[in-house]
């Protein structure tokens, strides 16, 4: 039976970490938004003031996965929370037990670390995932609808203040 390990990542990996975001995006049919490079990577993953972290999941020894997250902080709960930003374990790895060791492992941080709650977002079409999901527990908040800003409007948006 496969071997499902974890591990934090390091500088080292950086240039795993792009190629599983590519083929992440790439399955999300989503791979020309992907605007990732090395450099930024490291500064944001491991410079002075880290961002996000990164769990790597093998397989036997084999890098199949990753869990990208960082900390956020829910004013209701009055408590750190942790948002998964992206969770992918490749095709061939699937059904080795390595997405559950992944959100497993962040449930834990989140607990250790006294958060109030892990959460992501999925696609509305990824069924597995969403079936995946709801086995291990998971809910969907259907009453909230994300919002964002990006390029444009969120410079023109900062310009107005």
């Amino acid at each position: 039976m496969p071997r499902a390990t974890l591990r934090p990542a390091a500088p080292d990996d950086i240039p795993l970490i792009l190629e599983l975001i590519r083929e992440l995006a790439d399955y999300e049919k989503l791979v020309h938004e992907v605007k990732a490079d090395a450099q930024r990577m490291h500064d944001h993953l491991f410079g002075p003031r880290p961002y996000a972290e990164v769990l790597i999941g093998e397989v036997d020894g084999e890098p199949q996965g990753f869990a990208l997250f960082f900390h956020n902080y829910s004013t209701w709960l009055s408590q750190p929370g942790i948002y998964l930003e992206d969770l992918y374990v490749r095709p061939a790895a699937r059904g080795a037990g390595l997405g559950k060791a992944l959100l497993t492992e962040l449930a834990r941080l989140a607990v250790e670390r006294d958060c109030g709650r892990l959460e992501w977002s999925v696609l509305d079409w990824n069924e597995p995932a969403i079936g995946f999901y709801r086995s291990l527990g998971a809910r969907p908040q259907d009453e909230w609808t994300v919002y964002r800003l990006t390029g444009d409007a969120l410079r023109d948006l900062a310009r107005k203040g």
